[in-house]
């Protein structure tokens, strides 16, 4: 069987097919296509939500017929149609609701909303093989160290302001960088490894606050205006950042004596924060688990996947008129049957 998966919430606009099987009450998944387009706003600018949203609306026909002929199928052999319903931005993710309904409707498919967060989590636990992992989900959109209970993802630890995307974003904007700018903060970090600046560290409890953080760097930046300053104010900030994620999930670790751990999320593609990680593992003698690179940010895979799940655990799907988004969805409210 087959499910059409439809990302909507920020930058990306994605249509994934994933062929799933459920037997003796073992779920598999493999994903047949992945087709994206990405806007890219102005440099120095971050996502316009009226830009990023005509983008993909022009974007819809081809990455869609692309996800068909990947995997090589007609709408016919659709089983279910997934979309991102939340969290995001609000006329980005209309756009996928739209397309979702009007395939649906036209081609009497049972239609599934699905949280962008879950997503992230599951295909991280599908593609990983993680079984019980206590996971950090580290992107654009969010910030959040999870564990499984009760039938839902229950939070140990956030952010109290900005996500660590967002904290990259703004900052790189603030250097004439465009959004995205995760990669491009670590190239400059890179360069200038060793460099460190003291820039405040935020943890309270086991939450984080990154906008001190934001506000120290830019100003550490524009109050010198030296290009050289760029590379260590980067590299200062990432260190900084990530340090105080990895003291979070280590309390969590210790709370939780989960002996696996899972990051995902588009910032999980990042090597020094994966690297820190690693060593905190290694501490609490749990496994370190990841996402593929190619499937740490925004996938139609995910919404696929959390589709699949919501739809054979619970049968649940919704009628096209009341397929509806919430940009405000919390990942601890979805509840999963597994």
């Amino acid at each position: 069987m087959f499910c059409l998966g439809i990302e909507s919430t920020a930058h990306t606009f994605a249509c994934s097919i994933v062929e799933y099987s459920l037997s003796q009450k073992t779920l598999t998944g493999k994903i047949i296509s992945d087709s994206r387009d990405v806007y890219i706003p102005p440099k120095g600018s971050g996502i316009h939500p009226r830009q990023a949203s005509r983008h993909h609306c022009e974007a819809v026909e081809s990455v869609f017929k692309a996800s068909l002929n990947s995997a090589k199928l007609s709408m016919r052999e659709i089983d279910i149609i997934a979309y991102s319903a939340g969290p995001g931005l609000g006329p980005c993710l209309r756009v996928g609701a739209v397309v979702a309904r009007t395939l649906a409707a036209y081609h009497h498919k049972p239609l599934v909303p699905t949280n962008h967060g879950i997503g992230h989590v599951e295909l991280g636990k599908m593609t990983s093989g993680a079984k019980d992992p206590l996971v950090l989900l580290v992107s654009g959109g969010h910030t959040a160290i999870l564990a499984f209970s009760g039938n839902r993802w229950r939070i140990f630890g956030e952010t109290l302001d900005i996500t660590v995307g967002q904290l990259f974003d703004q900052f790189g904007r603030s250097l004439g960088l465009s959004s995205p700018c995760g990669h491009a903060i670590e190239q400059l970090a890179t360069k200038a490894a060793g460099n460190y600046k003291f820039l405040p560290y935020v943890v309270k409890g086991n939450d984080v606050s990154f906008s001190g953080l934001l506000t120290s760097a830019i100003r550490s930046v524009h109050y010198r205006n030296e290009e050289l300053l760029f590379g260590e104010i980067s590299f200062s900030l990432q260190e900084t950042a990530f340090a105080m994620i990895t003291e979070a999930v280590e309390r969590a670790l210790s709370l939780t004596l989960k002996s696996e751990f899972l990051i995902v999320g588009g910032v999980a593609a990042n090597n020094r924060l994966k690297e820190m990680l690693r060593e905190a593992c290694k501490r609490h003698r749990s496994s370190f688990n990841e996402c593929p690179v190619g499937l740490a940010g925004d996938n139609g895979a995910q919404i696929a996947w959390a589709g699949i799940l919501e739809f054979t655990g619970k049968g649940k799907h919704v009628p096209v008129e009341k397929a509806a988004v919430n940009q405000s969805w919390r990942i601890n409210e979805v509840e999963i049957f597994r």
